[in-house]
């Protein structure tokens, strides 16, 4: 009566989620439920199909290990074949079946008496599992500009994250708010289109040439059918995403390679902008690395185009015709973008719903008074049998591919020496996470964050405590890591009622 519903409960059918199921299911976990809010699987492929979408690292490195394919179209694939992706694993590793889609999880708390967690629905149930994987990630609630008249704008307005697109940009006027990752992809590619587009800008990203080209078929043959060259693909990609993020950004006191990517960034501004007012004010004023750059071979030069303005001036309000500036300019458009990125590090976000753990200690309320902390992004004390996949210090910057590998591979050796004790209660200790936390803080003084000049980058990575919830790590200590850290740094344990309506 007692017993849970599922050895572990899913939440988000992201990629994420996908990974984590398939791998726990190869390792023998096969009694799990993934729980996705939205009506399909993929997460930020599902919710993300605006113009011009696609992904910001090579594919090579945007799939799994265990599941490479040759078919991208593109070195940089567009979203479309990101989101084909996902089924295409939820398809060959039969993830549908033990899925629910369009159910969203309103709460979640942990049962002492019976090791086990109640997930509770959006539509009134209640589903238990002895364990939960977080999947949720963070790109996926879109953030609101913080805007007087924001809805009071008269026309259209949509997100990014949520593209309406019976809306027709055809000779419109059309205004996009931000110049992050989306904006990005969005300004060129709705740029010949409409009638007029102004951007409004607050902080001027950094982007850098974008090693982009087509695929041809020949080449994608060559790649399924020649035994190792879709390794050596991976290896490649994996090396140079490697080195314009996670060494230049952890690793900048001891190899300050960001400056030779300011150099590219500031050559390829100039190459790409003729005019040198334009040109002045698309120039990041803080360090390569601060915020996460883009790259692109055809943002920067939608602005020599004459129907596309910057304009920098502060947004004062939003009025149902248009966009006013603290100048006193009025911008009239009709349909108005939202390019303002994502909940990251804000509460409400982290976690995305209520966590309850060990008498009823609140987890954000944890993270509000002790900061953001996990176990190398996993685990936190007072919170058994739960582990994220995108938790704080987990995700180093590189491929979220390899994030979600090896955060599953850290739970598998957890989950698999639970098994072997006979435990149904597992639970980081105090010290092992306090141990960690230490230790990527005192590798502060290292990265960019903390050497460069980031106080002007408006950058998501860092959180209202001022800390970077990143991991400071290169790739390789983070596979490492999680093959070998002490399962001594657990603690194992059953209580009476669950270890006696446990399954053998």
């Amino acid at each position: 009566m007692n017993s849970p519903d599922h050895d572990v409960v899913i939440i988000g059918g992201g990629l994420s989620g996908i990974g984590a199921a398939i791998m726990l299911d190869r390792a023998g976990f096969d009694d799990y439920l993934i729980l996705e809010a939205g009506d399909g699987f993929g997460g930020a492929w599902h919710w993300n199909t605006y113009p011009g979408v696609g992904v910001d690292i090579p594919s090579f490195s945007y799939q799994f290990s265990f599941e490479q394919v040759s078919g991208w179209s593109r070195v940089y694939a567009p979203g479309a074949e990101l989101k084909a992706y996902a089924e295409h694993c939820v398809d060959k590793y039969d993830v549908r079946r033990r899925s629910e889609l369009g159910v969203s999880v309103t709460a979640a708390a942990y049962d002492d008496a019976h090791d086990r967690w109640e997930v509770r629905l959006d539509d009134g149930r209640t589903v238990t599992g002895r364990h939960i994987v977080s999947a949720t990630g963070v790109l996926t609630i879109p953030k609101k500009p913080e805007i007087d008249g924001v809805d009071d704008f008269a026309g259209t307005v949509m997100h990014t994250a949520r593209w309406d697109h019976d809306v027709d940009l055809t000779d419109k006027r059309v205004a996009i708010i931000g110049t992050g990752a989306s904006a990005v992809q969005v300004i060129p590619t709705i740029a010949p289109t409409v009638k007029h587009l102004t951007v409004f800008q607050r902080t001027p990203i950094w982007c850098l040439p974008k090693p982009d080209a087509p695929l041809p078929w020949p080449l994608r043959t060559a790649l399924g059918a020649i035994p190792g060259s879709k390794a050596l693909a991976r290896l490649v990609s994996q090396s140079y995403v490697e080195v314009t993020f996670p060494l230049a950004a952890h690793f900048h006191g001891y190899v300050p390679t960001a400056s030779v990517g300011e150099k590219l960034g500031h050559l390829h501004l100039r190459r790409s902008v003729t005019d040198p007012d334009v040109r002045r004010k698309l120039t990041p004023n803080y360090s390569l690395g601060c915020k996460r750059p883009s790259f692109s071979n055809s943002y920067l030069q939608a602005f020599n185009r004459p129907d596309v303005y910057l304009e920098t001036d502060p947004i004062a309000a939003i009025t149902p015709d248009g966009v006013r500036t603290e100048s006193g300019t009025e911008h009239r458009v009709d349909v108005l973008i939202l390019a303002t990125g994502f909940k990251v590090f804000d509460k409400s976000n982290m976690p995305p719903f209520p966590v309850s753990g060990v008498d009823g200690t609140d987890l954000e309320t944890f993270w509000t008074t002790n900061r953001f902390q996990a176990y190398h992004g996993v685990s936190v004390p007072a919170f058994p049998n739960l582990f994220s996949i995108l938790g704080p210090y987990g995700y180093n910057g590189a491929s979220y591919f390899n994030l979600i590998e090896t955060q599953t591979n850290h739970i598998i050796r957890v989950l698999t020496a639970a098994r072997k004790r006979g435990a149904t209660r597992v639970e980081v200790t105090e010290q092992a996470n306090a141990d960690y936390f230490a230790s990527v803080l005192g590798r502060r003084d290292k990265q960019i964050f903390f050497q460069g000049q980031c106080s002007t980058a408006n950058s998501y990575y860092f959180d209202d405590r001022g800390d970077v919830p990143l991991r400071p790590s290169s790739t390789l200590e983070t596979m490492w890591d999680a093959a070998r850290f002490p399962l001594e740094d657990y603690s194992f344990s059953s209580s009476t009622e669950a270890a006696s309506t446990s399954a053998p």
